[in-house]
């Protein structure tokens, strides 16, 4: 039996050395998922800012598109059309409600 425990103190020390790395593998799981998680829960501030450009470009071009169809509506209502008169104001009425949400930007002198 002297053979064996040479053997059995080093397969002890062996697996001491897993089961500690197996215990810590296994206590700091929970925070490395827990990490995962929250990046891909939170956006970085580029990607907020990406999102809001895009957003205020679709606002500035649906303003474009809604100036654009006042000004024909408005041509029409000159040129007698009653109708086109109800639609410019219904028209204007949506280029007044989506305004204060575009962005002023000055000109530059």
């Amino acid at each position: 039996m002297k053979p064996l425990v040479p053997f059995a103190l080093l397969a002890a020390l062996a697996l001491q050395g897993c089961l500690a790395k197996t215990a810590l593998d296994l206590a700091t799981a929970p925070v490395r998922v827990a990490g995962k998680a929250v990046d891909l829960a939170t956006t970085s501030q580029s990607e907020a800012d990406e999102k809001r450009g895009r957003e205020i470009r679709r606002r500035e071009e649906q303003l474009g598109k809604l100036e654009r169809r006042y000004r024909d509506q408005r041509e029409d209502c000159e040129d007698g059309d009653r109708r086109a008169c109800q639609k410019a104001r219904e028209t204007y009425g949506e280029i007044q409600r989506l305004l204060p949400t575009v962005p002023y930007e000055p000109e530059d002198d």
